[in-house]
């Protein structure tokens, strides 16, 4: 008899792509497997190339701060459990694997009401809202970094990293120079600023242009709707909105990287070895959790950190040309580092309460 699992999570891409690193490992221990997101969200879109069955209930966001929408969203969040609850008696899977975010309270309160057993994945070095709510059921715990494990019930907390989609470690670095036109030997410098882009970051790199572009090709992931069209013929700078399929070639050819410090982006700069700049999230647009995401990786010496507060062009080249004639000394850090594959430590964990 197979094996089902539902995965869950959404909201950004960060709640889904751990979800989509665990695919292959779970179709090889012979699991159906099934995802539950909301109506319409970004997760939606990006299981949409893995074959998966996705079901689409109602959410609402889980706010901390003050928005007309938290006397309604509660509401959405009943609709969505009775929605889940109904979902998962028709599945009637072994066991229910979240991600996070916002979308995941319905369907893991479905789970526990239905007394199936579901482990959580914290990313961040703190548990977020959603996780917060659902801790009490979860059978056990996933986390990122060695702080969290204080954090969390010890009966429940397991180190195991955050699972890297296998892709991503098989990128050309040659297709990615032929992506981005660059037909030199300069070394390439790649700023990401997550799904939905960083404004602060974007402006800043493009002002120091022309003080990097001497020396760097620079490729810039810039988020929806944040291009600008003035510079899209500046030699040696390529803008992209959002990179799917090609991301694994243009990481595969970036000499340093540029970027916020969610969770799941530092392990995929961690997993490959990329020497990297953060500039993490302020608390005025976030809880804070990129600052000690960021700091831990610091600390670690995997990175040099920028406070956003304090981000300027004169700071940013600095950095990028401290951590370009440094960057052996990075490398070597993130290569001692123990962590084993995450993926099949998940899956491990997963294996022992299904066959339990």
């Amino acid at each position: 008899m197979s094996k089902k699992i539902v995965l869950t999570g959404g909201g950004s891409a960060g709640h889904v792509t751990p979800n989509i690193a665990l695919i292959p490992a779970l179709k090889e221990k012979g699991y159906e497997i099934y995802y539950i997101g909301s109506y319409n969200g970004i997760e939606k879109k990006l299981i949409a190339d893995y074959g998966i069955p996705y079901y689409g209930i109602a959410t609402g966001k889980l706010r901390r701060y003050f928005d007309p929408k938290n006397f309604s969203d509660p509401f959405r969040v009943i609709k969505g459990f009775g929605e889940a609850k109904k979902i998962l008696k028709e599945i009637q899977p072994d066991i229910v694997f979240s991600k996070g975010g916002f979308v995941s309270v319905p369907v893991v309160k479905a789970a526990r009401a239905c007394k199936i057993p579901f482990v959580l994945h914290e990313s961040d070095m703190t548990p977020g809202l959603a996780n917060k709510l659902c801790l009490p059921g979860a059978t056990k715990v996933c986390c990122n970094f060695p702080e969290t494990i204080e954090k969390l019930p010890a009966e429940k907390a397991v180190l195991t990293g955050t699972p890297i989609r296998e892709e991503l470690m098989r990128g050309s670095a040659e297709a990615g120079k032929k992506l981005c036109g660059f037909t030199d030997d300069k070394p390439v410098l790649m700023v990401i600023g997550g799904s939905l882009g960083a404004q602060s970051v974007n402006e800043t790199v493009r002002y120091a242009l022309p003080r990097l572009l001497p020396t760097f090709n620079v490729v810039h992931l810039c988020g929806k709707e944040k291009m600008d069209n003035l510079k899209l013929s500046v030699p040696g700078y390529k803008q992209f909105e959002y990179v799917k399929e090609d991301l694994k070639d243009i990481f595969a050819m970036a000499d340093v990287v540029v970027s916020r410090a969610g969770a799941n982006s530092i392990c995929e700069l961690l997993a490959l070895r990329k020497p990297n700049i953060l500039i993490p999230l302020s608390t005025k647009s976030s809880r804070g959790d990129q600052i000690l995401n960021a700091e831990s990786f610091k600390k670690q010496g995997f990175s040099i950190v920028i406070d956003n507060e304090e981000l300027d062009e004169d700071i940013l080249v600095e950095s990028v040309f401290d951590m370009f004639e440094n960057k052996e000394k990075f490398i070597d850090n993130m290569v001692k580092n123990s962590q084993e594959s995450a993926t099949n430590t998940i899956v491990d964990v997963i294996e022992g309460i299904v066959n339990k």
